[in-house]
């Protein structure tokens, strides 16, 4: 990602309070150390940058329930797949900057690659959670990048409370099992997906699909609209509710189907049986990008419009 070399500069004319611009490690643990020692409670928000909506209801969360709120921006190389998207992974880092600033973000912390990741870094976090379903199988070694960068985040940061959207249901239940095992003074706080007026979940790579794209991104929700309605209709079958989402992805021919199906909410393990409070998944491809949406049965999406 790009150096946010000359940030302060370029925002030295601007009626907007630039966040307190952080990118070793070393400096956030200072920061976030004197916050905690005069009593102040700090809550982190990570992202990759590129940030919508849905990001800053995590920011908006923090600001409630925290004294002091950093935002990381930092796209992440190591849960990456060999053919996914970090190269192409919008960045946009002066627009982000400033809607932190509009929002008066305490902090932002904005690394670079080899600051996270110097040449002669070689540790690995794997994390047994979820097994090696779903994202686990679809994206071999994502959930090992993300429980890594994870890891060196909450250990700059310190006692904190980390705030990350349900759209993620499964990397959130990696982070999770990740800070209550490695003791890391993290709490970690789970939020509602953001979605837009037509039920689209909101994420970053949305902005890289065409029109076309962007409607076709529709099936994910209208997927798991179909399965909340069965469920509430009396299907307690979760093959059969798997399939419903799969058949509306499959009815969008601009969309490819990754996985469908529903788990327990605490495991992912596929359940036989519905009950509420069961998770809904579904992934696909769409123009080559790797769309994800989730919901419990007993809330199912919105779809606007």
């Amino acid at each position: 990602m790009a150096e946010p070399v000359g940030r302060v500069a370029a925002w030295a004319t601007s009626r907007l309070e630039l966040p307190r611009l952080v990118t070793t490690p070393g400096e956030l643990r200072r920061l976030t150390l004197d916050q905690t020692a005069a009593g102040q409670t700090v809550g982190l928000v990570p992202t990759m940058g590129s940030l919508h909506q849905g990001h800053l209801s995590l920011v908006a969360a923090a600001q409630r329930e925290c004294d002091f709120v950093v935002v990381s921006i930092f796209v992440n190389p190591l849960q990456f797949g060999v053919d996914e998207d970090f190269l192409t992974y919008p960045r946009q880092l002066d627009a982000d900057l400033r809607l932190l600033a509009e929002r008066k973000v305490d902090a932002s912390y904005c690394p670079a690659v080899a600051t996270v990741y110097p040449p002669d870094f070689a540790t690995k976090v794997l994390v047994d959670a979820g097994g090696e379903l779903w994202e686990a199988a679809s994206r071999p070694g994502h959930f090992t990048g993300v429980a890594t960068v994870v890891a060196k985040l909450l250990a700059a940061t310190g006692p904190c409370r980390a705030y990350f959207g349900e759209k993620d249901a499964q990397q959130v239940a990696v982070v999770a099992r990740l800070a209550a095992d490695l003791d890391l003074g993290a709490e970690v706080r789970i939020c509602p997906t953001v979605r837009d007026h037509d039920g689209v979940a909101l994420s970053s790579r949305n902005q890289l699909l065409s029109k076309a794209g962007r409607e076709a991104a529709r099936c994910l929700s209208l997927g798991l609209t179909a399965a909340a309605r069965q469920f509430g209709a009396g299907n307690r079958s979760g093959a059969e509710l798997g399939r419903a989402i799969a058949a509306a992805v499959a009815a969008e021919p601009n969309a490819r189907l990754d996985y469908a199906g529903v788990v327990n909410a605490e495991d992912f393990q596929p359940v036989p049986l519905a009950e509420s409070g069961s998770r809904a998944l579904v992934a696909a491809e769409i123009e080559g990008i790797h769309l994800i949406d989730t919901a419990l049965l007993d809330s199912p999406p919105s779809l606007g419009g």
